[in-house]
This record gives C-alpha cells, structure tokens and sequence, in this order.
C-alpha cells in the first residue's frame, strides 16, 4: 500500500484525491512526499509525524547551526544530496544520521558502504524534507567553497612556480592570478554569502598574520573566515579590477564600484580600498534595489509623521530635510521620497556622493570635487536643467545651503541631508550656515531625524511583563503624547514589553532586519514666528513638543510596547 493510500485510509487526504496525486508521482518522477508537500494536501509536520509512527523511528527537530562543518565530512555531498540523508550528531564512534527517506533501500545500501569506508557506526532519525533541506546550504558553505578554491589556486601555482614562494610574486603576477578561476571563484563565493545572509557591507581586512573577512549584518560586524595573509594581494586586486580601480596603486585610497549578478537579482557594490601598516583593506557597501529602495510607508514612520512627510513632499517648493549621524538610514528615506515621487510629469535630477541606486526616471550626477565639481557648483547647473524636484546629497558648507535655500523660494522642492543628531539642531545650523532667519519660514518645510533599531523575529518573540519601576519611566517618557496615542499604546493599563529569543528562520540571533524611529518637525506658524528671535536647541524643542511631536525615544519606546524591537534595543539607539 503506498503512503498516499495509507494516509486517506487514515482520513488526512480526500479519497478523491488518491489516483490523481499517484498519477502525479508516477509520470512526474517525484516521491509521495514532494508532490504532497507541492500542493500542500498535508502540512508537513502532520505527513512526517504519520511516517515516524508507521517506520518506528523517532522524528528529530534539527537546527542547522547546530550542525559544525566539520560533521558533515562524513558524508559526501553527493551522497547527502541523492539520498537525502545527512549527519546530525557524534558521540564517541557512533554517528547520528537524519534520513528524510530511511525506507529508501539504496539509501540504506548507501549508509552502510559509507560506514564501513569511515570506519564509524550509526543511528537513524527521520527528518523533515525541508530540515534537510536547510542543513544541505551548509555543505555549499562559503568555508567548504573558500577552501576548495584556495586548493585550486595551490596546485595551479606549484605546477607552474615549483621554487618560488607566494609571498614574493610581482604584482604582474598577482593581476594574473587575480584573473584566473580560483581567486575569481573565492571573492564571488564572499560577494554571495554576503549578500544571501543580509549583510549590508563586507570588509576584507589584513590582521597580523591573517586575513580576516567581516559581515556586518543588523548594524554589527561579525567575523565570516580567516584565510592566508599571503592571499591578500590577489583578492584585493580582483576587487580593484571588478571596480576597474588602479591595481598597481597601493599606497592611497581608492574608491570604484561594480555590479553582479547573484541569484535572479543585479546586485551594486560600493568599494573602498584603504592602505594599512599590514597591507591594503577593502571595504564594500552592499546595494540591493530590493532592500535599500523601499516605500515611504514600509521605513516604519508613525501615521501622524507619514502624514506630515506627505504633506510635504506634495507642495511644490521647500526644503525637506534627513539628519541624524552615518548609518542612520538618511539616504534610504530620501530614496524612499524620490521614489513616491518619481513620475513623468516631474523633472528630478540629483547630486549625490557617490550614487548609491539607480533609478529609472531619474538624472542622478555623482559630483566629484577633486575637479571642483562640488555639490555647490552642481546644483548651481541643476538649476538650468528646468528641475521641479531636486536631491542635494548634502548640505555641507555655507554655498550648498544658501543655494539650496533659493532653489526652495523659487519654486522647487529640495531634498538634502544635514548632519546634526536631532531635528531641533536643524534651524540653528541653517542660521549659523548663514541662512538668514527671515528666509526659512518661507523655504523650510520638514525636517526628518532617525536611528535604526533591529526588528524581533515574528516566530520566536516573547511577551514579558514589566517591573512597576520599568512602568512608571515608560509613563513618564510618554507623558507628553498626544491623547489618541497615548490610548493606542494603552499607558493606562499592565504594559507588556517584548524579547528577542532566536529560533530557525532568523538564525537563532532573535531578530530580523532593521526598521526606523523617527522624529519630524514641521515648519508652522508658532516656530515661524520663534525662528526670527534666533532661539536655541531647547527652545525649538518646547516649541515642537508642545505642539504633538513624537521624538526618537518615545517613537522607539512605542515600537517597543508594540512588539516591534525590544526596550533594551529602543533605549540603546536613542
């Protein structure tokens, strides 16, 4: 009797559906178990619960980092990927075996020539096809790819330098190498991990005696693989030739770009080379369209922002601008605004350093001040190309500003970005940019500042309940919010805040992603009048909260009581 048959005499398929799914596996080629799974007629926890009982071996829940690289050598790819079986755990001699089909005879063939080649015994545990599945990735890990290549690159430079040690190539020598499959293979194998873990940047940095390779994935850096010291010179000289950057220059910085293909997605990197005392680092800024380009209303801005934002970014003039310190996302919300933005009827032509995306629609210029073509002189150009919308970089100097102020009174909208920690220092740095204070009531329309905090995993979050110490700081930091959401938080009731646990789908590191906190001022006619007595941070701070504002830390808070991030992750960004 077949699985199929046996699992409607047990009444969790249809009787109906049985010759047509048998016909299915019979001219598809597929076992029981994927066409089941392919057309979701069982959920897959129920069909291998039903196999352990009918084979009488224990169903594991595995988790894939839990299983070293190193165990996996057991059993060869080719074999865990036809067999479908693969290693779960040692002790002493006797190796565990997860098998999604232990009832498979070659498969059982198979294990046994295995064993007696390794010389190990074992036991079987039945597993989940989409278990193994996730622990299969980690036979094609970056280290298990990064080694074979290295090997490569060994045995092509003995047979052709027998006597000549790989530290003192030329660097003609190293160009060649770079070139070649094995060293090409190592930074594609580095640009697809990277890329495939959700890294934002990759840094390939020189470390004593090795060569250390760092992701950083949800704002922090996290060591991938150590490779040999001795290797540094062709990655990097792969990197500079991907980038088309000077391979024979070592002794300046040096920054390029490039694109690849990885998957089905075309992929931007940024690069940066920087020389050291230990040799020359590169670090790449990873641009994925599908991550960086979002919309206004996925960056995690609270209803009453998002509104004043697309209020805003409907008129026809002013000055909107992001500030908050690197790496905070200010870029990423004025891409976002850009993007809402970008339509026919609208003429957008940007300066950017460097263009980061590309997008369709667009007349993006990257400026380039080392031959005086900065973002002042550009935009003094923008302003002939019949712009309606126009996106400055940054406002760096007195020049920028003042332009970008007169670009707003003449009938455009600017998008910029200024480098002060909070909206409140914005004004007061337009004025002492020399802004005069008359001139921004007319010009200034918002001001964004943001931080980003790590989103928790969905699957795997807990609810915690808080302290009473813990519930009266949260009361008295959200005192000030306007009533609606102050009910909408629910302050008046026992406050639940949430933690990171860390399960299969995030890696077991409890979050997913990053998303926004977010304050805005909007210009209105109370901080018209208050902008001309040229009045302090502070000030501007009673004035803003007085009339509703949601700052940082109450917008990160909310997003903590919410499930959103953790209060611990809130209070650290803000």
């Amino acid at each position: 009797m077949s699985l199929i048959q046996e699992l409607a005499k047990k009444g969790l398929i249809d009787k109906d559906k049985v010759t047509a799914l048998e016909y299915e596996v019979k001219t598809s080629g597929k076992r029981e178990e994927q066409v089941l799974l392919e057309r979701k007629i069982v959920p897959e926890s129920r069909l291998f619960e039903f196999k352990s009982q009918k084979l009488r071996i224990p169903l594991k829940k595995v988790f894939p980092e839990d299983i070293g690289v190193d165990l996996l050598e057991y059993i060869p790819e080719n074999s865990a990927e036809c067999y479908k079986m693969t290693p779960l755990a040692k002790k002493e001699n006797v190796l565990e075996v997860g098998m999604v089909y232990p009832e498979d005879l070659k498969a059982s063939e198979a294990l046994k020539f295995l064993s007696r080649q390794g010389k190990f015994s074992y036991t079987i545990s039945l597993i989940t096809l989409s278990d193994y599945e996730e622990i299969f990735r980690k036979y094609k890990s970056m280290k298990k790819e990064v080694t074979r290549a290295l090997e490569e690159l060994e045995v092509e430079m003995k047979t052709e330098k027998e006597d000549i040690e790989i530290a003192t190539l030329a660097p003609a020598e190293w160009r060649r190498l770079a070139e070649e499959a094995p060293i090409s293979k190592i930074v594609a194998v580095l640009l697809r991990h990277a890329v495939e873990g959700n890294a934002s940047d990759i840094h390939i940095e020189p470390i004593s005696d090795r060569l250390r390779v760092r992701f950083r994935v949800l704002g922090n850096l996290h060591s991938s693989i150590f490779l040999p010291i001795s290797y540094l010179p062709a990655i990097v000289a792969r990197v500079k030739i991907l980038s088309d950057l000077r391979i024979d220059e070592s002794r300046i910085p040096q920054d390029g770009r490039f694109s690849t293909r990885i998957g089905n997605r075309d992929i931007d990197f940024r690069v940066s080379t920087f020389p050291t005392a230990m040799g020359e680092k590169v670090a790449l800024r990873i641009l994925d369209p599908e991550r960086g380009l979002k919309d206004l209303d996925k960056l995690g801005l609270q209803k009453r922002s998002l509104e004043i934002i697309e209020k805003a970014i409907r008129k026809t003039s002013g000055v909107i601008l992001a500030t908050g310190p690197t790496g905070c996302g200010k870029t990423t919300t004025l891409y976002s605004i850009l993007k809402y933005l970008n339509k026919e009827k609208f003429n957008i032509v940007t300066l950017e350093d460097p263009v980061e995306y590309f997008i369709e629609g667009l007349n993006q210029s990257q400026i380039r001040p080392e031959i005086g073509y900065t973002f002042a002189e550009g935009l003094r150009y923008v302003l002939r190309q019949d712009p309606n919308i126009i996106m400055v970089g940054e406002m760096r100097d007195s020049d920028s500003a003042k332009l970008g102020i007169n670009a707003a009174l003449t009938g455009h909208l600017v998008l910029s970005t200024l480098h002060t920690l909070d909206v409140f220092g914005v004004l007061p740095r337009l004025i002492n940019l020399g802004i005069e204070p008359y001139l921004l009531p007319a010009a200034f329309s918002v001001a964004v500042s943001q931080r980003l905090v790590r989103r928790l995993c969905d699957d795997c979050k807990k609810k915690v309940k808080i302290s009473e110490k813990v519930r009266e700081f949260l009361r008295e930091q959200l005192d000030n919010l306007p009533e609606e959401m102050k009910r909408e938080a629910k302050l008046d009731k026992a406050l639940y805040v949430w933690k990171a646990v860390g399960c299969k789908k995030c890696n077991n590191a409890g979050f997913t992603g990053r998303i926004g906190v977010f304050e805005v001022l909007e210009m209105t006619d109370f901080l018209a009048d208050l902008i001309l007595t040229k009045p302090s941070e502070t000030e501007i701070a009673k004035e803003a909260i007085r009339q509703g504002m949601i700052t940082i830390r109450q917008d990160a808070l909310l997003k903590a009581l919410a499930g959103v991030t953790t209060l611990e992750e809130a209070l650290r960004t803000t």
